[in-house]
């Protein structure tokens, strides 16, 4: 066959990458283009071995020295087989996580799935971001191509300018965070909204057994934090409330990442009663429940905390946490020049001079030692 000769040929060469974002930006880019259409792809369309194998080689940039899928890599015809052949005859299976934890800062449980099951998490992942993103609102920024935090922070300093009127009017900000967001997610409810969009019975057959691999406090709840179909998966799961506060309530200055989102408004009275309405839909539609201790009200003028840096009407400045987990690190590498270079580029985000001064100082002490 064709497909596997393209295995023995390309795989241990240098690979095409970005295959699926070349793929997403010719079928539009995310535009809203045939909104109301459901998804078209076919069971078969994510399960052939030309998008198995396309997922592969995007799977593997980065990660090539890692044992696991180096051993993966070594029987890769036999692996794509038998992966091709469990899901063709479904019988496929999904194996259990590998759990460990990690800071970034605060500490997170972490879940890896199989290269098996990865690899599947990418053909399908592939397949159902397009569908998606398209009707995802454009205030929503975490992971989706072309959003990001720099873009959020972006927005919101273009929502706070227009809000204030250009900084004539004072601006509330309404701040939330979700608690405990992946392992909330109530997997029957993220089930029925994906039947609303996707009618193939296969499909849904493939997604309920990824979503179905993992639970965190009781069976039926939580997304594994690790998985890329996760990340896509809250997104469609929290589309929910987006299209709930642009649609149906209206709300203007609102922008999102992740289960960090913020309001913006003049008027302190409409804050607080819009409050009460998240929190009604998120509990009742979604079973989520805000942090009691990341629910904020505040003035712009005052300083609002989103994303890593503290908001300013003129200017914003790097979170102090941030900026001491900066310097330590720093510190910790001796100021090699690619982990500077890293943090300077993060910090021209904001008003940051003083902070590349003192990066500048720790770089001439470590020279002259």
């Amino acid at each position: 066959m064709d497909f596997w000769k393209r295995i023995v040929v390309a795989v241990p060469k240098e690979i095409r990458a970005f295959t699926f974002l070349e793929e997403w930006q010719e079928s539009g880019g995310g535009r809203l283009s045939g909104v109301g259409k459901q998804f078209s792809h076919s069971y078969q369309d994510i399960i052939s071995p030309e998008n198995l194998l396309d997922a592969w080689q995007e799977f593997i940039i980065g990660k090539r020295r890692r044992k696991d899928v180096q051993e993966f890599e070594q029987r890769l015809m036999n692996n794509m087989l038998a992966l091709h052949a469990d899901l063709r005859e479904k019988t496929y299976t999904h194996s259990p996580y590998e759990a460990f934890n990690i800071s970034d800062p605060k500490p997170r449980s972490i879940h890896k799935a199989l290269v098996r099951d990865r690899l599947l998490h990418h053909a399908l992942y592939r397949k159902l971001y397009p569908y998606f993103d398209a009707r995802f609102i454009a205030d929503s920024y975490s992971c989706r191509f072309g959003k990001g935090t720099h873009k959020a922070m972006d927005r919101f300093r273009s929502f706070a300018y227009a809000a204030s009127r250009n900084h004539t009017r004072t601006v509330w900000v309404l701040q939330c965070d979700i608690r405990k967001f992946f392992a909330s997610i109530d997997q029957n409810i993220l089930l029925d909204i994906l039947r609303r969009s996707i009618v193939d019975q296969d499909i849904l057959w493939l997604v309920e057994r990824v979503i179905s691999s993992f639970s965190s406090t009781r069976v039926g709840v939580g997304l594994p934090l690790g998985n890329l179909t996760s990340q896509l998966l809250v997104n469609i799961y929290m589309n929910e409330f987006d299209q709930f506060m642009k649609r149906q309530l209206g709300v203007k200055y609102y922008v999102r990442y992740a289960d960090d989102f913020v309001v913006l408004s003049r008027d302190k009275a409409w804050s607080e009663n819009l409050l009460l309405k998240i929190q009604n839909f998120l509990r009742e539609r979604l079973h989520l429940d805000l942090h009691p201790q990341k629910v904020h009200l505040r003035t712009l003028a005052s300083g609002v905390d989103f994303l890593g840096w503290v908001h300013f009407p003129d200017h914003r400045v790097l979170r102090t946490a941030t900026k001491r987990r900066m310097l330590r690190r720093i510190d910790e590498v001796g100021g090699k020049q690619e982990t500077v270079q890293s943090y300077l580029g993060l910090i021209t985000h904001g008003n940051s001079q003083m902070l590349r001064h003192h990066i500048g100082c720790m770089q001439e002490t470590v020279d002259l030692t």
